[in-house]
């Protein structure tokens, strides 16, 4: 066998469309070509076949996986979750004639090795993203501490982490309690179902009778 065609994607110039005794078999960054070596007429054999296959799956995961983290800071428990769905079996559907089939999905290996690539150059950090979420959560609307702890954990960021990003924070339970009330007030006539709101916040109630008494 050998690569008998290169070319770059219409869509995507940085990547390359590789075909193989003129069959299209996969495509590669253009990075990945220069580092493989490759070009027309390179002669390739079953084993190189399966490493180039998986040097693209590889490629585009990472991509992917990169815009992913780059939306927002992301947990490695968050990613982690991303990748492996990427590994799941997706139904797609035919244009043509409407079939639907299965598209098999990445390898392990290539999700551990994209999460590992991730990893060594900085995007995912687990403290970069618990003083991200306390520093946004509360720039957008009031949380209460409980609640933050709550979202951390369930965001798989680990005890001392959270203490340490809460101890850095400026935020108060005391000034994130005042927010909540000057958003929502208005809402609600009776105070009581007021008060039994923002405890479900994750505010005390000592707390919540001193704040709204302040606010009347």
């Amino acid at each position: 066998m050998n690569i008998t065609h290169m070319g770059a994607q219409i869509r995507n110039p940085d990547r390359v469309n590789i075909s193989i005794d003129g069959t299209y078999r996969f495509s590669l960054t253009v990075a990945q070509v220069v580092d493989l070596g490759l070009k027309i007429g390179v002669e390739v054999d079953e084993a190189f076949l399966e490493q180039l296959t998986a040097e693209s799956a590889y490629g585009k995961l990472y991509q992917r996986a990169l815009e992913y983290c780059l939306v927002r800071p992301r947990s490695s428990r968050e990613v982690r979750e991303y990748l492996y769905k990427k590994t799941l079996a997706t139904p797609v559907r035919k244009q043509k004639t409407g079939e639907v089939y299965l598209r098999e999905g990445v390898s392990a290996a290539v999700t551990n090795r994209v999460y590992s690539a991730l990893y060594e150059r900085g995007y995912i950090d687990d403290i970069k993203f618990a003083d991200f979420w306390v520093r946004h959560r509360s720039m957008r609307k009031g949380v209460s501490e409980r609640k933050l702890r709550a979202e951390l954990i369930a965001k798989g960021i680990k005890t001392e982490v959270i203490d340490a990003s809460l101890r850095s924070s400026e935020r108060n339970d005391d000034e994130e309690l005042m927010k909540i009330i000057k958003k929502r007030r208005a809402r609600y006539t009776d105070d009581v179902k007021f008060m039994q709101y923002l405890a479900r916040q994750g505010f005390r109630y000592d707390a919540i009778k001193q704040a709204l008494e302040r606010n009347d």
